[in-house]
């Protein structure tokens, strides 16, 4: 199963022997631990419940507590992966490290895009400005929204909102180095979210 839950450290660029530059963002990738295997006969699909760092004991509920005993750790970062199957070595408790993936493997990466606060529609959507001679008096405004047919503004209108800040996945990114000893993944290219974001590597279909 090739999956694990990362931490976003910043990004940096590799150099290539014919002199080739790639920017490279780079994953600390602290070993997961299994908390829950999930089997059709029980759950009613296959998934692997995995857990990422250690949370503060005053933060955990009882319930949490009994959930992730056999797992020897009280993650602060939860994940479930579902798989066809699951290998019989992987049980609860087991640790997923780097190892998992390797250089030039393909993977896709999710997380949460950096928040970018209300935005109008130029920034947002890339909207043309209004012109600034002839008498021209709408420079940022959005413009007609609903004046025809059907007399209303129909639901996913592009207009000013909310920008970033939502669930982003980059599809088929390569594994450039991977660093046993620090934990430390390299993936080509720009990763979403702020550093020190959850990134989550999963192998690519």
């Amino acid at each position: 199963m090739k999956a694990l839950i990362t931490r976003k450290v910043g990004m940096t660029s590799t150099i290539a022997e014919d002199g080739t530059v790639a920017a490279v963002t780079l994953l600390s990738a602290s070993p997961n631990v299994v908390t829950q295997v999930k089997a059709p006969e029980t759950d009613g699909y296959t998934a692997v419940q995995v857990g990422f760092e250690e949370a503060k004991k005053q933060s955990v509920t009882k319930a949490q507590a009994g959930h992730f005993k056999g797992a020897g750790i009280t993650p602060k970062i939860i994940r479930e992966f579902r798989a066809e199957e699951i290998p019989e070595d992987l049980k609860v408790g087991e640790k997923i490290n780097v190892e998992v993936f390797s250089v030039g493997d393909k993977v896709d990466a999710t997380g949460v895009s950096k928040g970018k606060g209300w935005a109008g529609t130029i920034k947002r959507h890339n909207f043309h400005r209004g012109r600034k001679t002839h008498g021209g008096r709408s420079y940022r405004r959005v413009g007609s929204i609903g004046s025809m047919f059907p007399q209303n503004i129909r639901p996913g209108k592009r207009m000013a909102g909310q920008m970033g800040h939502e669930q982003v996945t980059v599809k088929n990114l390569s594994i450039a180095l991977v660093d046993l000893d620090k934990n430390i993944i390299g993936v080509t290219g720009a990763v979403p979210g702020p550093k020190r974001g959850i990134v989550v590597l999963k192998g690519a279909k």
